[in-house]
């Protein structure tokens, strides 16, 4: 309830929960980054899930090379990855736009979304697959009636690992976000430079608490993952 950060608080008080709700520069970058997050988990499972079923299915040569730059994203230094991503950008005359910061955290998420989904195949039991076969299905069918209903909680799981990721990065938004768009992890970033109060401890709590819920909920479509 103090007017300013202090620990532990005077009092108790919803007061600045009140405040991030309702300026509307806080509401914005809340809804800028729930539009980037949703994207970037749809183009990282549109992508890392047939990304993963070639390389557990799939037998070709430089395989290893490939899962290895597929996931370099995961190794390089973000910093590096934000500063690529601004350069390829800038040439383009996309920085600022959702797309552009959509497209860079599908970069980060990506690695995440195959590892999940990759380990998931992977103690799928192979059997059921071929018994569908055997059984007169074409391998697409056996893929989209057999297979992907029964991997279809670890899929939805690396995809809120995907969106988590997106929600939760700041070095690819300070590069690639604009004056007009800025996610809350910029809008944070900047506060804690021009104005200290307890607005951020509150955005702070929230964002813990949406983490944990997030987490919470992968776990239990990983426990009924059936296989």
């Amino acid at each position: 309830a103090a007017d300013y950060l202090s620990f532990p608080p005077p009092a108790l008080s919803l007061r600045w929960y009140a405040r991030f709700v309702g300026v509307p520069g806080w509401r914005r970058a809340i809804w800028v980054r729930v539009q980037v997050a949703s994207l970037t988990m749809l183009f990282a499972t549109t992508l890392g899930l047939p990304a993963a079923l070639a390389l557990v299915r799939g037998r070709f040569p430089g395989k290893g090379a490939v899962y290895a730059f597929l996931l370099s994203p995961a190794i390089v230094p973000t910093i590096i990855t934000a500063m690529g991503l601004y350069f390829f950008f800038a040439r383009l005359k996309a920085t600022g736009s959702l797309l552009a910061m959509a497209l860079g955290h599908t970069v980060l998420a990506l690695p995440v979304v195959i590892i999940i989904v990759a380990a998931t195949l992977q103690g799928f039991d192979i059997r059921l697959e071929q018994a569908a076969l055997s059984l007169g299905a074409s391998r697409l069918t056996a893929l989209r009636r057999i297979t992907l209903p029964l991997v279809a909680p670890g899929v939805l799981s690396a995809a809120l690992f995907a969106f988590l990721t997106s929600f939760d990065e700041l070095l690819i938004p300070l590069f690639l976000s604009g004056v007009e768009i800025q996610t809350l992890t910029v809008r944070i970033w900047n506060s804690l430079q021009l104005e200290v109060d307890p607005t951020i401890a509150a955005v702070s709590s929230f964002l813990v608490g949406f983490t944990a819920a997030v987490l919470g909920a992968s776990a239990v479509l990983r426990r009924r993952q059936p296989i």
